[in-house]
């Protein structure tokens, strides 16, 4: 089956807390970044879309942007609480196979361009965007194993800070005279009605839909060939990284699974049929040693009634000499179907030769699929201890593990990251 091309976008909110970590990421500032994939050498292939700079051209920190556009009254705090988003982040995505298959880093680089496009639509404006960077260097384990190659995962992150426009009211304290009347509009930082949640069938659902509906709408006019949307509802837009890798090598694995029962399967009718064939070969072995005992015996009454007796002094009467004729003619047809039987014969004897021949290449292949399972199954559950725990202690405690990681690790990347199909 064609691998099916699904664009994802996951927007995800960031408190001022963890601006750094992110940037650190992003920005592959990280000293020691714990994403295992990332190959340094290809790290200067990162592309940005969107950099910031300082007046005298030194590039920008995150919290720089922030603060820089508070200043010019671009952005505002207004009824900001200190735990709110301070930024949200985009990460924009195709499943990498469709990358590799039209052109690869080439095409990811038009790809993701026309994507940045979308990106500041979304955002609002350009003014709000904080850093827009397409990695370039994160080495897809699977697939370069399936490809026999190096295969990359690109995809493009987009931190921007979530912007609505505020209609601030006169007070009746401020102005009587204008109560309930539009004093100004206001840039306000507000993730929660950027992304409102609303209640639909019992089910509270936020603006994230429609988000992946205008993302795939917006590639497709653009001219991109081959994509879907993402699955609706799916929670794959929200992995972990290594969340995303484990069920990435859990796939895999079940994939090879499949593969190996299935040539079990067909392996199995091969030798079924192969043994039918044998069986008919026997039963035909039988019938030909028959005829030839037939022949053999005609070979000698066809030595009798000559004029020189095989025995000297033993004659045949007429009568014998016709019954022995017809045994004689009999013989003949015996002997026509013995040649053809053996036609057939050899006939089978080809056809199991190419039986026992597909026996052993699918032998062959089963042990070689048996191997590669095996292998996955060791990486999969390898995979799986490595990051088990830590995946455990972010769904119970972020929070604190967040903290600790910032007391006992200063300037380390969080482990939550972002990763889309």
């Amino acid at each position: 089956m064609a691998e099916i091309n699904f664009t994802v976008v996951r927007n995800d909110a960031c408190p001022s807390s963890q601006v750094s970590i992110r940037e650190g990421h992003n920005e592959r500032r990280s000293k020691a970044p714990l994403n295992a994939d990332i190959v340094p050498e290809r790290t200067e292939m990162n592309i940005k879309f969107h950099q910031n700079f300082t007046p005298d051209g030194t590039p920008e920190t995150y919290q720089q942007t922030i603060d820089r556009l508070l200043s010019e009254r671009k952005i505002v705090k207004h009824g900001f609480k200190p735990k709110s988003a301070i930024v949200d982040e985009f990460v924009l995505d195709v499943n990498s196979e469709y990358f590799e298959e039209n052109g690869g880093y080439e095409f990811a680089k038009k790809f993701y361009e026309e994507a940045y496009r979308y990106a500041i639509k979304e955002a609002g404006s350009e003014d709000y965007i904080v850093s827009a960077i397409l990695h370039a260097d994160e080495r897809h384990k699977a697939l370069s194993e399936k490809y026999g190659h190096d295969v990359y995962h690109y995809h493009l992150h987009v931190v921007y800070v979530p912007v609505v426009q505020k209609e601030v009211k006169w007070t009746k304290r401020a102005a009587p005279e204008l109560v309930g009347k539009v004093k100004e509009v206001i840039p306000q930082i507000n993730h929660t009605e950027k992304w409102p949640r609303k209640k639909v069938g019992g089910k509270f659902i936020n603006e994230y839909s429609k988000l992946q509906d205008r993302y795939f709408e917006h590639m497709v006019a653009a001219g991109f060939p081959e994509l879907q949307r993402g699955d609706r509802g799916s929670a794959a837009e929200h992995l972990t990284v290594e969340e995303y890798k484990y069920q990435q090598e859990k796939k895999r694995r079940e994939e090879v699974t499949a593969e190996v029962e299935q040539s079990e399967i067909r392996l199995g009718e091969l030798d079924k049929q192969a043994e039918k064939k044998e069986a008919k070969l026997g039963k035909l072995d039988e019938q030909i040693t028959v005829k030839e005992k037939a022949k053999a015996t005609i070979k000698d009454i066809e030595t009798m009634g000559h004029s020189l007796p095989l025995v000297p002094g033993v004659h045949f009467t007429d009568g014998e000499t016709k019954k022995l004729k017809s045994l004689a003619k009999k013989g003949v047809g015996i002997d026509k179907r013995a040649d053809e039987y053996k036609e057939r014969i050899t006939a089978l004897e080809g056809s199991i030769r190419d039986l026992n021949s597909r026996i052993a290449s699918q032998k062959l292949e089963i042990t070689s699929i048996a191997r590669e399972r095996d292998t996955w199954k060791k990486n999969y559950e390898r995979l799986w201890d490595e990051v088990k725990g830590f995946i455990h202690a972010i769904r119970r405690a972020p929070q604190k593990l967040l903290q600790l990681i910032n007391e006992h690790l200063p300037g380390t990347q969080s482990k939550k990251q972002e990763v889309s199909r």
